[in-house]
């Protein structure tokens, strides 16, 4: 059994460029299998415009035979804005898929610590030969983060690479609630100004069922366990994880989880600090991505963020979470054969 508190992996700044492909979860997903909601026509036409704008940068990529080298054109934008549990990361890595360039996929917050770790230049010209960026869950979270998305993209896009951003808030909107975002409105602007935006509306397809999966019973819970490979097979409290997380940059968690194949953390409590809260959320987002099989035991879902937090500036990020939980607490499920 593998022993996550006694992990610490070291921080890389130049493995945080590797190897930024489609994660586990989405290594095989592709536009041929998204299944958009026919009730929902805004996520169909989603699908489309990913597909042509992708076809697009493999065209002027390609250019034909050209006597004398020009200077490539400006990358383009393209913004999805929608809901959690709408389909927006399938349709972003099946973007980074239908892509035979140069291109990179990752959170926003990987891309912040990068840029942080890495400084602006160094990040900058990690992706200045790229022909397509593609980032998940793009939002601002502070000014710092405002001023650093609006630089990136202000010194890599006019020199020919095309973004892909995702995000549950509109771009013009961003960093609302947050921040005083009115005082860096001239940023978020500048931000907003180089995407062209397109809505998926939709409710959450994760929550198929009538109400969120309640988590494991005791016995449910050693069945599970008696099922994955011990090996490879990691085991804590809650609260253990809450302190080690904090010890952690949000960075380094991919190597954390190193090996893995299955986690089970045990007795959820409920988390009264924003600081653990989001740290948490970040361990769960990769928890979901890598496609590990992850359940819980302990308190309702409900009852893990407090409501003031659920309803805050975050609360996106929240629900998100809760989200994935479900249908990971689902998988487990599955793998008894006591899913649907």
């Amino acid at each position: 059994m593998i022993d996550l508190l006694t992990r610490n992996p070291t921080p890389d700044p130049s493995a945080l460029t590797a190897e930024l492909a489609p994660s586990a979860r989405f290594k095989d997903v592709r536009f041929g299998t998204y299944q958009p909601n026919a009730e929902y026509p805004s996520q169909a036409a989603a699908r489309d415009t990913l597909q042509t704008f992708v076809d697009a940068a493999q065209q002027s990529k390609s250019g034909g035979l050209r006597l004398f080298r020009r200077r490539r054109p400006e990358g383009k934008g393209l913004y999805l804005d929608g809901g959690f549990g709408v389909g927006k990361t399938h349709l972003l890595a099946s973007a980074y898929h239908a892509s035979d360039g140069t291109r990179a996929i990752m959170s926003f917050q990987d891309l912040m610590y990068l840029i942080g770790a890495l400084g602006m230049v160094r990040a900058v010209d990690a992706f200045r030969g790229h022909d397509l960026l593609l980032i998940d869950e793009f939002e601002l979270d502070d000014p710092g983060n405002t001023h650093m998305a609006n630089t990136f993209l202000g010194q890599l896009m006019p020199g020919g690479t095309s973004v892909i951003a995702t995000s549950n808030t509109e771009p013009g909107a961003l960093g609302q609630g947050r921040f005083n975002a009115s005082d860096f409105q001239r940023q978020i602007q500048g931000i907003a100004s180089r995407f062209e935006t397109h809505r998926l509306d939709g409710p959450d397809f994760r929550q198929r069922s009538t109400k969120p999966e309640d988590v494991f019973s005791a016995p449910e819970y050693a069945a599970w366990e008696a099922v994955q490979n011990p090996e490879t097979l990691a085991v804590l409290t809650h609260r253990d994880l809450n302190r080690h997380l904090l010890k952690i940059q949000p960075s380094r968690f991919v190597g954390l989880l190193a090996g893995v194949s299955a986690v089970g953390v045990l007795d959820l409590v409920p988390m009264d600090d924003q600081n653990i809260s989001l740290r948490f959320v970040h361990f769960i987002d990769k928890l979901y991505d890598l496609g590990l099989s992850a359940v819980f035991t302990g308190v309702p879902l409900a009852t893990l963020f407090s409501e003031t937090y659920r309803h805050g500036a975050y609360a996106k990020k929240y629900s998100r979470c809760l989200s994935r939980l479900s249908e990971m607490l689902r998988e487990g499920r599955e793998t008894l054969g006591a899913g649907p």
